[in-house]
């Protein structure tokens, strides 16, 4: 069925422009007129559309887009929050003090939450992308925990976060320089240097780079994070309506059902401890602020924390690429890769300034993506207001933070192997040929180097250890090699995933 063909189209118009600005982004309209009447031939064509050719506004209601919206923010929850605990662990160990404003679990959603707008609003809300806490800065954050010399050797721990925040906010104004750049040379002159050889393999080292943890997190419980694998694959597979669409939703509110049922029946895990974990509950209040603290500024910070930003604008661009591929809509060249890498510095920036960690675009949401396949933009955006809520609601966010961690591996074992294989189906619907000697280095420079350097690459900057994760890496290697071995003979077309839409039309 083509978008000619449904019904009401005329009366359809005005709400496909729904979210036109920010003033509209909390706002919908109760007299959508699919609204709970969807007829039984669009909902099935919906179900079944492998083409693009119908969009998700006009078919999903305000309380399907909630429930997806639901699913979206359990998918980046997890590691979201992980970021900030680790953090704080590495201030405790290194100074023996408990940091008590910045880099805590509730400023790091409002965070994640406040960038992905700030995101949507860069893109022209047409990017359905989630931005979470990164993990590329937990080697800076680890060595300004660290540093005591200087002016860090008496700092209380809470200056020394501020001093790491100011280095994550000139690392996000790295990638305005570099949006900037594409701006003015054009997108096609800089996409030559990052064709599908590079980007593809990029892609399968994102999804497969994260595959320990998954493995870790399952091996807590493996029962349980086999159930919870084998609960997603079930309603992906042979879901009905509305529950096709939100696999990972139910995934983890039955499992964590399942959970608290063993947990009261006296199970453990394999370690012998708790499946769930009350503590956080009890102590945490109902309602409050997230404890925000201004970011100050120190070259040493900064010399530590702006370098990050080579690796995680890579990582971006790869992150870009596997929602293009996954959506069949090139963002890259439309809104751009100025404006969607100007909307993540921006969104780093802000994070930093009032206290949070560095926000990057979110794997495990692009996995939501190809898993749901409902790409409308405005769920991501009801997603980011739910973390900015949860974020002022510490009770709340203490009892999502108690999901087993068993659970979460199970997850994940899912949304990490889709992002891998995002990365394959890029490489082959590019049509990329690695019977060619020089393809065929490139890529496998890229998976060794993505997946060999576990513990990243140090080295010293200025007498300042700088570390550059395996991604970085590889996506320097991958770059460097595009660029100097003969044969570079791509041309970035940016109308090429259209016009492949339009043909399948």
């Amino acid at each position: 069925m083509s978008s000619c063909d449904i019904p009401f189209e005329d009366e359809l118009l005005p709400y496909v422009s729904l979210f036109a600005d920010a003033s509209e982004l909390l706002f919908f309209d109760d007299e959508l007129p699919f609204d709970d009447v969807l007829s039984e031939e669009l909902s099935a064509n919906f179900m079944n559309n492998t083409d693009n050719t119908i969009e998700t506004p006009l078919v999903l209601n305000k309380k399907k887009m909630l429930i997806l919206a639901v699913q979206h923010m359990f998918a980046m929850f997890g590691a979201t929050i992980l970021v900030p605990i680790l953090v704080m662990g590495f201030f405790k160990d290194a100074t023996g003090e408990e940091l008590t404003s910045g880099l805590t679990v509730s400023v790091t959603l409002f965070c994640a939450g406040a960038g992905t707008l700030i995101f949507h609003l860069c893109t022209k809300l047409q990017v359905p992308a989630f931005l979470g806490s990164s993990f590329a800065f937990l080697g800076g954050f680890y060595t300004i925990a660290n540093f005591n010399t200087g002016m860090y050797a008496t700092m209380s721990v809470n200056d020394k976060a501020a001093y790491a925040c100011g280095g994550v906010v000139v690392a996000g104004l790295v990638y305005l320089v570099m949006a900037a750049e594409i701006k003015l040379v054009g997108i096609a002159k800089v996409m030559r240097f990052l064709p599908p050889v590079v980007t593809g393999p990029m892609i399968v080292c994102i999804g497969l780079s994260l595959a320990p943890v998954a493995i870790s997190n399952s091996a807590v419980n493996w029962p349980l994070a086999l159930a919870a694998i084998l609960t997603v694959i079930v309603f992906n597979i042979w879901g009905r309506g509305m529950l096709k669409l939100i696999p990972i939703l139910m995934g983890v509110v039955l499992l964590y059902i399942v959970a608290l049922i063993l947990d009261i029946a006296g199970f453990t895990n394999t370690d012998g401890s708790a499946i769930i974990n009350y503590a956080s509950i009890s102590s945490a209040s109902w309602v409050g602020l997230p404890p925000f603290q201004m970011c100050k500024f120190d070259l040493t910070a900064i010399l530590v924390m702006a370098p990050i930003a080579a690796a995680t604008m890579m990582e971006h661009i790869g992150d870009m690429s596997a929602i293009s591929a996954t959506v069949g809509k090139n963002f890259i060249a439309k809104p751009g890769l100025n404006r969607t890498l100007l909307g993540d510095g921006l969104a780093t920036a802000f994070a930093g300034f009032i206290g949070g960690p560095a926000n990057t675009t979110y794997g495990e949401n692009i996995g939501v993506l190809a898993m749901s396949k409902v790409y409308e933009p405005k769920v991501v955006r009801m997603a980011a207001l739910l973390a900015i809520i949860l974020s002022v609601v510490p009770k709340f966010s203490a009892i999502i933070s108690t999901m087993p961690t068993a659970i979460i591996g199970g997850i994940s074992f899912i949304l990490y192997g889709m992002i891998s294989a995002i990365g394959v189906r890029n490489i082959v619907e590019n049509k990329v040929d690695l019977s060619k000697s020089r393809n065929l280095i490139i890529a496998a420079v890229i998976f060794v180097s993505g997946l060999g350097f576990k513990d990243g690459l140090t080295f010293s900057v200025f007498g300042t250890s700088v570390t550059l994760t395996s991604l970085a890496i590889a996506a320097i290697a991958g770059i460097v090699l595009n660029a100097v071995l003969p044969g570079n003979k791509y041309v970035f077309d940016e109308n090429v995933i259209e016009n492949e839409i339009h043909h399948k039309a």
